[in-house]
């Protein structure tokens, strides 16, 4: 693994995000679009998901760890402003959320 320096991981901007919308990317199987409240504004973030997720409309309330500087992306025609962080078992994304609600936009230090 290449380890970073202090200065490259301070460049990393990480808040809470909760999910206000989530629902499946159409003709995708892995896909999810997610709408967040970062707090002082939404943010839209596609996510390869839908395999750990029967039904997105679940996700709705939940808060996540949001990248939220990283250059944005188009994912089948839908532009993703950051990247959800999750936990890798098993191969498969694990979401990570706080120990109690948080108001979103908090910044992880």
């Amino acid at each position: 693994m290449e380890e970073i320096s202090f200065e490259d991981f301070e460049k990393l901007d990480i808040r809470i995000g909760k999910i206000l919308s989530a629902e499946k990317v159409p003709d995708t199987d892995k896909l999810v679009k997610l709408v967040f409240d970062m707090g002082d504004h939404e943010r839209q973030v596609v996510a390869g998901i839908a395999e750990i997720v029967e039904d997105p409309a679940e996700l709705i309330g939940k808060q996540v760890p949001v990248l939220i500087n990283l250059k944005p992306r188009t994912l089948k025609g839908k532009e993703s402003n950051g990247m959800i962080l999750a936990v890798n078992v098993d191969g498969k994304p694990t979401f990570m959320s706080p120990e109690k609600q948080v108001p979103p936009g908090s910044p992880i230090t």
